[in-house]
């Protein structure tokens, strides 16, 4: 290796990539780099692998991280959220959509006769908290003044923020954002409750010929609430591979929003949360009709919102509070483990202090809210201090129940066989026996994220995906 001086070179991270550059394993790092395709804050890992076979006790192929230029392997992040990790949320969002798309026109291993099952697409929506500025359109689609007599543009900060901040029911707003997750829960049981009370029949005679599926994703609106988008199917007993009786049709999927969850608190009187007003049930037709919600629409609307987080909505993606006290301002002293001041956040609990956060008025008082609210014992269960950066929210973006199709985890392993076997052809190996080889090894977490110069190549990386999916969008070959 060739010995450079760079003390004239001032970016760090350019010395750092000259070094890179002039080692002699230079093209593994840069091979390692290209294939996590743009991951933003990969994981390193130590350890070793062994492919043994049983029968004879040879070793058939071995891999160490010893033998790596850097000592260590990088792998993907795997984050779902898009603001985190671009490269890891796209492959999320693709999952996603097959995810959906095949509950919805068949295919992996979902038969193609569920596309003749009834199925809609049902937006849930939060209730007001207080006027917020929009952008109000007239039956022909045009644009109206807000309540404030101002004509907002698209992109306007006022729009989703409280007209009058100092009469908005933000700990009404929090508190919704905390139960979400229990009115779904609600929802899908009154739901079945409602079918039943539709059709005139018991639950326990319409549990014996229908079966519900459903697929949901979480949004976050301009105020910061959330809502869910869902797809329904009505199946046979058996799942998708039966359809349901003829009398079962997506009219039936209405008047199950109407459920409650009581909250009461010193804090904030008693409360009852429930989902707005306003439930749209569209029935969903098949791939290559003129109508807005096919399959292959709704599937892409889906698995574009899996990726969201909070930060659609101007807030963070990080959770707020002080790790090493765990928000609690408090941590054991190394000496006499009696608790003290944490040093890290000086007894804030906060990782950052809330009046310093880069966010608008509006988001800030919500995180704000759930702080205050998270320190009060009747809603410790809530853990809002832990989720103050989602507005309160602390379910999960996207959930499918258990027969509507493939899962996330069969897509993957289906992509890691798929990996595996051309690994296998790339090194020459013979086809192996499941039955009689095994697959040995020990990994540990050494860290995440590059270095100065190996951001830089991931930057190349980056930058070189994004130009191709540009080209193959405005019709280029891929």
């Amino acid at each position: 290796m060739v010995t450079l001086d760079l003390r004239h070179v001032a970016s760090p991270a350019v010395r750092d990539l000259l070094h890179l550059v002039n080692h002699p394993y230079f093209d593994r790092t840069q091979q390692q780099i290209e294939h996590l395709g743009g991951c933003t804050e990969p994981v390193r890992l130590t350890g070793h692998t062994a492919t043994v076979d049983t029968t004879t006790g040879e070793v058939l192929r071995s891999y160490t991280t010893s033998d790596e230029p850097m000592g260590s392997l990088l792998t993907t992040c795997g984050n779902r959220r898009a603001s985190r990790c671009p490269a890891c949320s796209r492959l999320y969002a693709t999952d996603t959509y097959h995810l959906i798309r095949a509950g919805l026109s068949g295919g992996k291993n979902v038969p193609d006769t569920v596309r003749t099952h009834p199925r809609a697409f049902v937006t849930l929506t939060p209730p007001s908290f207080g006027p917020v500025h929009n952008r109000p359109t007239t039956p022909g689609g045009d644009v109206r003044p807000c309540r404030c007599r101002k004509l907002h543009g698209p992109t306007d900060p006022l729009l989703g923020t409280p007209l009058n901040p100092a009469t908005y029911d933000y700990a009404g707003a929090v508190l919704f954002n905390a139960h979400a997750g229990a009115l779904w829960a609600r929802f899908t049981t009154y739901l079945r409750r409602e079918i039943a009370a539709r059709l005139g029949m018991t639950q326990k005679a319409v549990h014996a010929v229908l079966r519900v599926s459903f697929a949901k994703v979480a949004e976050y609106q301009q105020r910061g609430l959330v809502h869910f988008h869902a797809v329904i199917r009505l199946d046979g007993p058996d799942g998708s591979s039966q359809p349901p009786p003829p009398y079962a049709a997506v009219a039936v999927l209405t008047g199950a929003a109407r459920v409650r969850v009581r909250v009461e608190s010193d804090a904030v009187g008693e409360r009852e949360l429930s989902w707005g007003e306003q439930l749209d049930v569209c029935e969903m037709t098949a791939f290559g009709t003129d109508s807005e919600f096919t399959d292959q629409a709704v599937a892409a609307y889906v698995a574009k919102y899996a990726t969201k987080s909070a930060d659609a909505s101007g807030t963070l993606d990080r959770a707020l509070f002080c790790r090493p006290c765990q928000g609690r301002g408090m941590a054991p002293s190394a000496q006499t483990g009696v608790p003290v001041e944490c040093r890290t956040c000086t007894g804030t609990g906060q990782s950052r202090p809330l009046p310093r956060l880069a966010v608008e008025r509006h988001v800030r008082q919500m995180i704000r809210t759930c702080w205050d609210l998270g320190q009060r014992p009747e809603f410790a269960d809530l853990k809002l201090w832990k989720w103050a950066h989602m507005l309160g929210f602390r379910g999960h973006f996207s959930t499918k129940s258990r027969c509507y199709s493939v899962t996330l985890g069969q897509l993957r392993d289906a992509r890691r066989a798929w990996r595996t076997e051309q690994a296998r052809a790339h090194v020459d190996l013979p086809d192996l026996n499941p039955s009689t080889t095994l697959v040995v090894g020990r990994w540990a977490y050494q860290g995440s994220g590059y270095s100065p110069g190996e951001e830089l190549l991931a930057a190349t990386v980056r930058h070189g995906r994004e130009l191709e999916r540009q080209f193959v969008a405005e019709g280029g070959c891929s």
